[in-house]
């Protein structure tokens, strides 16, 4: 039976990564995004991804995808929690419209996609899987990030702990994954200066890159990641050591 992995975020520059590392792994992919024609020009040249436009902030779409999959391929076996935005407002300024914006996005989406996959994922074989996509940001605080994506990334790692524990023994293993600065998309979002000055505290001298963090995914989602569950894994090339 071929694995069925939901990948959020997936028309992204780290989406994009996953997607096609689990793909070569021999995993069905389900591509979602709020960009639908995005997701479009990535499934005509990838075989074994099936692109879903979802609004990732409304609970009632995500139900209704959950349930369209199980009804399509019996459940799922894999979730990535990789949707994510980071909104730059400075401490004081933060509207609060922004504050619930930003929490909707990286936190809220990842809360009611576990709801809905813990339940796709009864019924299947093995080890099943659930990787949050977090950041450096939620641990390092001498870096650029504005406190309200930090409060959600550290909220979705306290997620991942309880799911972990939560659903040891239905075989369900739930890991977080927090990288530091990865070439994305996400750059757009810094002034020069800002993303200079990030670059060059990194000990190798560069940003990591989505495939380094894709061979993480990939490796979690394996079955050599079976018996690791409840670990937020830091990847930063050492930058800070905790």
């Amino acid at each position: 039976m071929t694995r069925v992995a939901v990948v959020t975020g997936a028309a992204g520059g780290l989406g994009r990564a996953f997607s096609d590392r689990l793909l070569a792994d021999g995993l069905t992919v389900i591509g979602v995004d709020i960009d639908g024609a995005a997701l479009l020009i990535m499934s005509a040249d990838r075989e074994g991804l099936v692109p879903e436009a979802v609004d990732l902030t409304d609970a009632e779409a995500i139900a209704d995808l959950f349930d369209r999959l199980t009804h399509r391929f019996g459940g799922v076996d894999a979730l990535v929690n990789n949707a994510g935005t980071c909104f730059m407002s400075d401490f004081p300024d933060i509207p609060a419209e922004e504050l619930t914006r930003q929490m909707e996005i990286n936190f809220h989406s990842a809360f009611h996609c576990c709801q809905q996959a813990v339940k796709a994922m009864a019924g299947r074989p093995g080890v099943r899987k659930i990787v949050n996509i977090s950041s450096n940001g939620a641990y390092n605080f001498d870096v650029f990030d504005p406190p309200h994506y930090r409060a959600s990334k550290a909220a979705m790692d306290t997620l991942t702990k309880d799911l972990a524990r939560r659903y040891a023994r239905e075989k369900i293993a739930v890991n977080s994954i927090a990288p530091a600065m990865t070439e994305t998309p996400l750059f757009n979002v810094l002034t020069e200066d800002v993303l200079a000055r990030a670059i060059s505290a990194m000990p190798h001298g560069h940003a990591m890159q989505p495939d380094e963090i894709a061979a993480w995914v990939s490796f979690l989602i394996s079955p050599a990641g079976d018996i690791a569950s409840g670990n937020v894994i830091i990847l930063n090339q050492g930058r800070d050591v905790r």
